[in-house]
């Protein structure tokens, strides 16, 4: 029974869910490569929003997946994975348990899925929804407090995560300090995600007894968490942050429209494009959650990137990247990402100190440097 209820879990996990669409505002998005938007004013922020609960069931890379539980394959079950950007559905912050469950068995309004784009390769929407939720989050926590000494404590992946916040005297401007504010959030936002594909190689599992490295430092993965956090940005900086409800309302307008700015092609088109690449990026011979379904990884954790792209893709890719400073603050010196060993810590090196944002570059170069060992032949080719 365990067994039985555990593949049921699996499956339910990586599937997508029926949707409807609310009325919403006409929110474009800003897709310059740097963002210099800013605040006109310092607008209403929520208090007490909870944090997001865990994060979406994600995709695995590819389509109509096969599954199988240990070396068992599951029958009769197919992982469709394919969206497109006329079905997307609400948007449904994710501060709840329920709406977990919900997600899990198929009752949420929200869509998820895979879409492939021709300035933005492959667009996973969960990452793309739990980054713009996390930026959200730690604006709500950020602004409130922005220039004092203090530390925020985040559930495990692997690692307890912290956030540790300097002091400094922040800009007099209400509109500036809201705009520092939105900068920080983002920049944190995006390390978190970039943390989860690292746990993800080295051991975190979502669903406990079921494997994630499947889905660690897939080629879409990082990209889709960043453009989550640019749609923030600009959310945030139009002043949709001053309720849970207006900012749902907010991702619900502006999502269709980034994915049209990146060509979002309909569902035909991105089976087509995995199909271009079977054998070189993916294999759909193998089932989730074989390892090496996927035979692509993009192991950088950076926040400056060009999405990744099939051989025949003509188009140009769109560089996104996250601001670095704004009016003479870097904002690496106002807060720390910082990593404190749990427990659980998976097959994490040991280190009497927390990891950092510092380490991630040498957790990604062991873990490429693994991968290239354990692969088959056939994965080592397309390295």
């Amino acid at each position: 029974m365990r067994v039985f209820i555990s593949a049921i879990i699996m499956m339910v996990l990586l599937s997508g869910c029926q949707s409807r669409m609310a009325d919403v505002p006409v929110i474009r998005a800003d897709l310059s490569p740097q963002t210099t938007e800013t605040a006109a004013q310092a607008f209403p922020v929520a208090d007490k929003v909870g944090a997001p609960d865990g994060l979406r069931p994600c995709c695995a890379f590819g389509y109509d997946l096969q599954a199988k539980l240990g070396p068992v394959p599951v029958p009769f079950y197919t992982i469709g994975n394919v969206l497109t950007a006329g079905d997307l559905g609400e948007h449904v912050y994710n501060d709840s348990f329920w709406f977990g469950v919900a997600e899990v068995i198929g009752l949420s309004n929200e869509n998820l899925g895979i879409i492939y784009s021709r300035h933005g390769g492959f667009i996973d929407i969960a990452h793309v929804r739990d980054t713009a939720d996390y930026t959200y989050y730690l604006f709500t926590q950020i602004y409130p407090h922005l220039g004092e000494a203090r530390m925020l404590i985040l559930s495990d992946e692997l690692s307890s995560r912290r956030i540790q916040f300097r002091r400094f005297t922040p800009p007099k401007d209400p509109a500036e300090r809201y705009t520092l504010s939105v900068y920080l959030a983002a920049r944190l936002a995006f390390r978190l995600a970039a943390w989860h594909e690292i746990a993800q190689w080295y051991g975190y599992h979502s669903v406990p007894g079921f494997p994630e490295e499947i889905s660690a430092f897939t080629p879409e993965d990082l990209y889709s968490n960043l453009l989550g956090a640019r749609l923030a940005i600009t959310l945030l900086l139009q002043g949709h942050g001053g309720s849970v409800a207006d900012f749902n309302r907010g991702m619900e307008s502006i999502l269709p429209l980034a994915l049209a700015q990146l060509d979002a092609q309909p569902a035909a088109v991105t089976r087509q494009m995995f199909d271009s690449i079977d054998g070189r990026w993916w294999d759909k011979r193998q089932r989730v959650p074989e390892k090496f379904l996927v035979l692509r990884r993009d192991y950088s954790v950076s926040d400056d990137r060009l999405p990744s792209q099939p051989a025949r893709e003509t188009a140009a890719g769109l560089r996104l990247a996250l601001p670095q400073h704004y009016r003479g603050w870097p904002l690496a010196d106002l807060a720390s990402f910082e990593l404190w060993r749990t427990n659980n810590p998976g097959n994490l090196p040991v280190t009497a100190l927390p990891f950092t944002e510092a380490d991630f570059p040498a957790l990604t170069a062991h873990a490429a440097a693994e991968d290239k060992k354990t692969a088959p032949v056939s994965v080592q080719r397309n390295q």
